[in-house]
């Protein structure tokens, strides 16, 4: 008989009278199909590794993913068993939120084995949404439930994004440059966040419609509902994306704008100046025969002339509509 691993992130009992039931680590695996059992392990840890290499309650597909050996989004069913690989938003400190924590889940009708390395809030929604519960909880309950968690941490996300668009686009409509690098990063973030979330709605759309003994059909429905969202999660991925491609395209227009405003006023600068530095260049050669060389009040007259052609040259200018 198989022993439960001591190292277990949470070892539980579904509870046909509602709620989950905690079992002891190193007891033996209850052998009953009535209560599912539900066992989550961080692979990373020694005795929890060790265990998933040696159990004999896993395939050997089942258990390279369980290992950390695969983190794309996947669908295997082998009759009542299922192998699932999901993904979450990571919410550990330090880590950026688009860098998805894989979460690998096997089924079958008696027992739940899932992994992970990183911590999910996920996880911890699930525990405290079923602990609470006063109904049965079956195995379609606990699925249900780890792909409504993991959709609804996506869509806080996804809406955060969304507000920070909107901030971003005011901004911009008040021309004020957002900073170097803001607008690259969150493009990043949109991309790669669709990137895991496309196959993911495909695979709960897919187990919605899976024939498997112990999901009813109030769990189809539900999964349905959930592929409803992620879908809707996606138009607004999509639509982020194609936003900050507008924002990011404004941004360069107005750098450019920028560019080009300074350009000018600097060749204003020198079309003013250009008369004075020829004049001044012209009277500062030392040859014989220069006007006013001999009177004390020349210079005097020549700064004032220069004001007079300098203002003038602004008058012309502004009439123009050039300044």
């Amino acid at each position: 008989m198989e022993k439960i691993p001591k190292q277990c992130i949470y070892r539980l009992q579904l509870s046909v009278e509602g709620g989950l039931k905690p079992l002891a680590a190193g007891a033996e695996l209850p052998a009953t199909t009535t209560a599912p059992v539900w066992l989550h392990l961080d692979y990373e840890q020694p005795e929890a590794a060790d265990w998933l290499r040696n159990t004999n309650l896993v395939t050997e597909s089942a258990r390279e993913a369980l290992l950390g050996q695969s983190s794309r989004p996947k669908l295997v069913r082998q009759g009542d068993n299922l192998l699932l690989t999901l993904r979450g938003i990571n919410h550990n400190q330090g880590d950026s939120p688009e860098e998805m924590v894989a979460l690998r889940i096997y089924i079958t009708p008696s027992l739940i084995i899932s992994s992970r390395h990183r911590p999910l809030l996920s996880e911890k929604d699930v525990y405290e949404q079923l602990g609470n519960s006063e109904e049965p909880v079956t195995l379609g309950d606990w699925l249900v439930e780890m792909c409504d968690a993991l959709t609804d941490r996506v869509g806080e996300f996804v809406e955060s994004l969304h507000d920070r668009i909107l901030r971003l686009e005011e901004c911009i409509m008040e021309r004020e440059i957002p900073g170097h690098g803001l607008l690259g990063h969150m493009r990043k973030q949109l991309i790669l966040v669709r990137r895991y979330l496309s196959p993911q709605l495909d695979l709960v759309a897919r187990l919605a419609s899976e024939k498997i003994g112990w999901l009813n059909d109030d769990d189809r429905r539900r999964l349905l509902d959930i592929a409803d969202r992620l879908r809707r999660w996606m138009d607004d991925l999509d639509a982020g994306l194609a936003r900050t491609a507008v924002l990011a395209e404004e941004v360069n227009n107005m750098m450019t704008e920028a560019t080009n405003q300074r350009a000018y006023q600097m060749s204003i600068m020198a079309l003013l100046f250009l008369p004075a530095s020829f004049l001044t260049g012209l009277f500062g050669v030392n040859l014989g025969g220069m006007p006013g060389a001999g009177s004390p009040a020349a210079f005097w007259v020549f700064c004032l002339g220069l004001l007079a052609l300098g203002a003038g040259l602004g008058f012309w200018l502004h009439r123009n509509r050039w300044w």
